[in-house]
Order: C-alpha cells, then structure tokens, then sequence
C-alpha cells in the first residue's frame, strides 16, 4: 500500500499528492511498503520501498521519494520532486550488452509517457554493478546487477501516473511480462 501523510503540518497539495498514489493498480509480484523519508531533502516527503518477487525469490527491488517544497527553495522547477530508484540482478548475457544503458532508461522514459506523467528536469543514471568473489567466496558465481536512479518534477499534484510509471519500471526491470500478455510457457495443456 503506498504511504500515508505522517505530518500533521503538511499542506493539502501535499496529502492530495499523496493520496494519488494509491490510485494505481499493483501487481501481485509486487510487495509495497512505507518507509522513513528523508527529512532534509524538503520541508515534506514520503517515501516507498517495492519487492518484486516470483516463486518465492526477490528479483527485483525499488524505493520511490516524493518531496515537496512549497516555499521553493530548492533548485527545481516546481513544489515537488520525484525520486525513483530500481534494481535486479542481469542474466549473464544481458550484463555485457554495451546498449544495456540506453535500454534500461527508455524503460523509464517510455513508462512516463506510456502512464501521462508529465514532468520536468528528468535525470538519472544507469549503473552495472559487477560482483566477483575471491578467496573464501571464490566458488560463487560472478553477478550483475543494473541500477537506475532517476529524479524528476511533475507537472501536477496528481503522482497516479507517476506511481504507475515507476511500478511500470520495476516490472520492466525485473523482467516481468506485460499485465495484458499471458506466459504461455506456463499454461497447462488441455486433455478433452
């Protein structure tokens, strides 16, 4: 369930803002869960974790920030500021894609404008963690893992389509096929 305004001050743009984030529809592969935000980032914020697990094995994780300044006195071009963050584990052969990069941010890209989460200022970065083990761990196997950090500021308080562009990223991230599409490898046959 997204967060809950725990700041009795906070303005009503801020909880109407809030409030929208509980429109979007989640998928049941993935785990909401309200966390500390961070407090001198602005004067409000919420914040959200997200697990995506498939047959009982974490695959993928996320965290989403909403902060809002009202005075403006941070460097953004409006009150509020997006703050999302993915992560998963690579299959080997997708780890040494040199594209991989540029995939992973279309992801976001096309999730903002797929679910009408106008905004401003996008930025991020794209990172390939590549974890090897030596000595006492020298027998685990070597993995990637791909992160994109990513902030913007939306153009409205409404965040609904914001919500369902990060939960749209994690998917993509975590490899999940589209909700619309059925994994026949996994329908059984029919015996009439």
């Amino acid at each position: 369930m997204p967060p809950a305004v725990r700041d009795d001050d906070a303005p009503p743009s801020f909880r109407r803002a809030v409030e929208s984030l509980r429109e979007p529809v989640v998928r049941p592969e993935i785990a909401l869960e309200d966390i500390p935000a961070p407090r001198r980032l602005a004067p409000h914020a919420v914040a959200m974790s997200a697990t995506v697990t498939v047959d009982d094995d974490d695959i993928a994780l996320g965290r989403l920030i909403v902060l809002y300044d009202p005075e403006g006195t941070r460097d953004w071009p409006g009150p509020f500021r997006v703050v999302a963050y993915v992560s998963a584990e690579l299959e080997p052969e997708i780890s040494t894609d040199p594209l991989l990069g540029q995939v992973a941010w279309s992801w976001l890209t096309e999730a903002l404008s797929g679910h009408g989460a106008d905004q401003r200022e996008l930025s991020g970065t794209v990172t390939r963690a590549t974890t090897e083990g030596f000595g006492a761990k020298s027998g685990q196997p070597t993995t990637t893992e791909l992160e994109l950090r990513a902030s913007w500021s939306p153009l409205s308080e409404d965040l609904s389509g914001h919500m369902s562009a990060w939960l749209a990223l994690l998917s993509a991230t975590a490899g999940l096929p589209p909700v619309d599409v059925t994994d026949i490898s996994q329908r059984r046959p029919r015996h009439d």
